[in-house]
């Protein structure tokens, strides 16, 4: 149901999607799919790329709400949204500050830490102090800290790209030249052993709730781009292989990490469950993936839920706030 303000056909809906991030190709994949759920809702909806158009585009005509289906640093970093706030154009997710805080990796855990939600421990490198201080000593160091294994990562993005595990100290260099690729910070977490799981959670009116944890099983066992995005490569178990108890645990510290970071109407909050002790939060993601191998969809099936009317509510939500 739309807002009387719109309602029904009236309502025009753009799908910003593509942008020139590392993952334009995921994010193009997501407009579509957020674009054929919506018209089978009965929303009126385009799909735009964010191209140096877009804005005498919405100064011109302006549609009534945004769904953001932009990944990486466009649609996740806050820019975005800032700009779509400076136009008086509603859109789904959350804020700009919020969006940025989620978007950096070491920020996020230092907030969640605070609010008493684990995560694994980690140590950021920007390139330039790893090249200032020797790369050698400083890896030493961090090895000496965290232990093997590790996981490097990109502070900034998304999709496992730059990202790898690093069992043996004499991979690590290698680990530290491909993360910086992708950015000039380098996040370097302690490896935890566990069942990798993500929880959408979506706020449809009456407060935020998690939807059915979705399990990752990755064939190599590292979930990454690869993994992701290519058919074989990855299973996934909807709802997940999860004892009533934890996966209870699992909802409740994801709806918790939700809730730290200020973020509002959707995200997906990804975990991983230890063989022994508390889900630990690995990342936030708040322009979660729409393709057809995206977790966010498989979250809604095994809910039960359908991804348009959820998307139709949402743009609704948005529109309201306008209001």
């Amino acid at each position: 149901m739309i807002s009387s303000m719109v309602t029904g056909d009236d309502v025009r809906v753009m799908v910003l999607a593509g942008g020139l991030s590392y993952e334009r190709d995921v994010s193009l994949r997501s407009g579509r799919r957020a674009v054929d759920a919506l018209r089978a809702a009965g929303i009126q909806a385009e799909m735009r790329d964010a191209d140096v158009t877009l804005l005498p585009s919405l100064q011109e005509d302006p549609p009534d709400a945004v769904v953001i289906a932009l990944h990486g640093a466009t649609g996740e970093d806050g820019s975005l949204r800032g700009v779509l706030d400076l136009c008086g154009i509603p859109y789904v997710g959350c804020d700009a500050r919020a969006s940025r805080l989620a978007w950096d990796k070491p920020s996020a855990k230092s907030m969640l830490r605070e609010a008493g939600i684990p995560t694994p421990d980690w140590v950021a490198l920007p390139h330039d102090r790893f090249s200032e201080l020797g790369a050698v000593a400083v890896l030493d160091r961090i090895v000496d800290r965290l232990g093997l294994p590790l996981m490097v990562k990109p502070a900034q993005g998304g999709s496992g790209l730059g990202a790898a595990v690093v069992r043996e100290d004499t991979a690590l260099p290698a680990a530290m030249v491909g993360c910086f690729a992708y950015d000039s910070t380098a996040l370097v977490e302690k490896f935890v052993p566990g069942k990798d799981v993500a929880v959408s959670i979506i706020d449809l009116g009456s407060g935020p709730e998690a939807l059915p944890t979705v399990e990752i099983v990755p064939r190599d066992g590292v979930y990454d781009y690869a993994a992701r995005y290519t058919a074989g490569l990855t299973t996934w178990h909807a709802p997940a292989r999860l004892s009533p108890s934890v996966a209870a645990q699992v909802a409740e510290t994801a709806l918790a990490a939700h809730k730290a970071l200020g973020l509002r109407d959707l995200s997906r909050v990804d975990l991983i469950v230890p063989d022994e002790g508390a889900p630990q939060v690995l990342g936030i993601n708040v322009s979660p993936g729409m393709t057809e191998t995206s977790l966010l969809p498989l979250a809604v099936q095994a809910a039960g839920q359908d991804l348009g009317r959820i998307l139709s509510t949402l743009v609704e939500r948005a529109v309201a706030r306008a209001a």
